[in-house]
């Protein structure tokens, strides 16, 4: 009976399809546990309040809520034009790589809209979260908004999320998270082929804030080295990322301070995991934060808030030890090293950027956007960089700015 009911439940929403069963599942490259419809915004014009939004480590749950009513009011100004308010919502599993390059099975989320052409594929690499209840094929990201706008935004989990929720995630690790952002973005073109929905350009958008802005810039990186043919860039939107990791350290370093304190601890475990350094977290970690990182992070049972709140101090004294703070100790010199490594900044782009990034952030340090300035000298790079507020309005700036530049 229930399958019965979500095949009719898909022919309402396509309207057009004569094998849903087929359609939408076991494909090859992108296989369909999940489909959803929605809408993406109510008559009165305001945004579903399904949408998820950014948490963001320096505001406590009344100010939350007054910048909840903001993004409404922010949206309500910026996003103008919408070709399709109803969406459809495919959750999957393709073929990835693990952080030593083995093949994986990943899951991620489609979204499209529910008719009409597809104008491209825009791939989408999403911010820090700590929940796996928060990862994009639970949930509707604020990104899958751009679908409302004619486009296919492919979200995946990365390694750690969805279906292998059950592993640590390789955080800031770049090869293997940017790696599961294209491999998802390989999967789903020949599935929008399947479904009769290719796009109508081969070439793809790339997107991302904080983690995401971070990972894009190594998606770009890749598909300019590996799939320049096969997923050609038309245009890179990057805010709000941590693309200098080993400045981001060094300048957490001399104030002693972090304005998001579970990044340490995933930061440390992310690349020590994503690099196999080999590295005993008890050279990094107080006490207290090593008795239980496994249980506050690596669970995935709460958000970035939340992990915060238990740590409990954003003081680097408290939650790192000496040697863990001095990157000339032997240890911390290889993480060092590998945060060198991990940085996103070393290559040439060859496609348009636009660069965000508010000067207000606290979260993630404005150093970022001027070493990304600084490396992308000559190369076709629009900065926005001013007084936009914390990260979290960043982001959604960010995200409603880059909806109105679509065409």
């Amino acid at each position: 009976m229930k399958k019965i009911n979500y095949i009719l439940l898909i022919c309402l929403t396509l309207g057009a399809c004569h094998h849903p069963e087929v359609e939408f599942t076991d494909f090859d490259t992108f296989k369909v546990y999940s489909v959803k419809s929605s809408f993406a915004f109510s008559e009165d014009g305001s945004l579903n309040p399904d949408i998820a939004m950014m948490e963001d480590p320096n505001i406590d749950e009344p100010e939350t809520k007054v910048a909840t009513t903001q993004f409404a009011t922010i949206a309500r100004d910026l996003l103008g034009v919408v070709h399709s308010n109803d969406l459809i919502h495919i959750a999957g599993i393709y073929k990835g790589h693990d952080t030593d390059g083995s093949p994986i099975e990943l899951s991620g989320k489609l979204i499209i809209p529910a008719k009409g052409k597809i104008k491209n594929l825009i791939l989408v690499s999403h911010y820090t979260i700590g929940a796996n209840f928060e990862c994009p094929s639970e949930t509707f990201p604020l990104e899958g908004l751009f679908a409302a706008k004619g486009y296919a935004v492919a979200i995946a989990d990365y390694i750690g999320y969805g279906i292998t929720s059950d592993r640590v995630h390789p955080y800031m690790h770049t090869e293997s998270t940017a790696g599961s952002v294209v491999d998802m973005g390989l999967a789903v073109i020949p599935y929008l082929e399947h479904l009769g929905r290719k796009p109508e350009s081969p070439e793809v958008y790339l997107v991302g804030y904080s983690q995401g802005g971070s990972t894009t810039l190594a998606v770009m990186n890749m598909l300019q080295k590996k799939h320049s043919e096969d997923l050609p860039i038309k245009k890179v939107y990057a805010g709000g990322g941590p693309y200098d990791l080993a400045a981001t350290f060094d300048v957490s370093m001399e104030t002693g301070l972090t304005g998001i304190p579970c990044a340490i601890p995933m930061i440390v475990q992310g690349v020590n995991i994503g690099e196999g350094l080999g590295l005993d977290m008890k050279d990094f970690f107080k006490p207290r934060l090593l008795e239980n990182y496994n249980s506050w992070i690596n669970s995935k049972k709460f958000t970035v808030k939340q992990i915060n709140n238990k740590i409990d101090s954003r003081d680097l004294h408290d939650i790192m030890t000496d040697a863990g703070r001095d990157k000339t100790s032997k240890e911390t010199a290889r993480l060092y090293k590998a945060l060198l490594d991990n940085s996103v900044l070393c290559f040439r782009p060859l496609a348009p950027i636009y660069l965000f990034h508010s000067r207000d952030d606290q979260t993630v340090p404005f150093v970022n956007a001027q070493r990304a300035e600084e490396f992308f000298t000559n190369c076709d790079i629009h900065k926005d960089f001013g007084d936009y507020g914390i990260h979290s309005m960043g982001c959604v700036r960010f995200i409603f700015t880059v909806y109105k530049d679509l065409q």
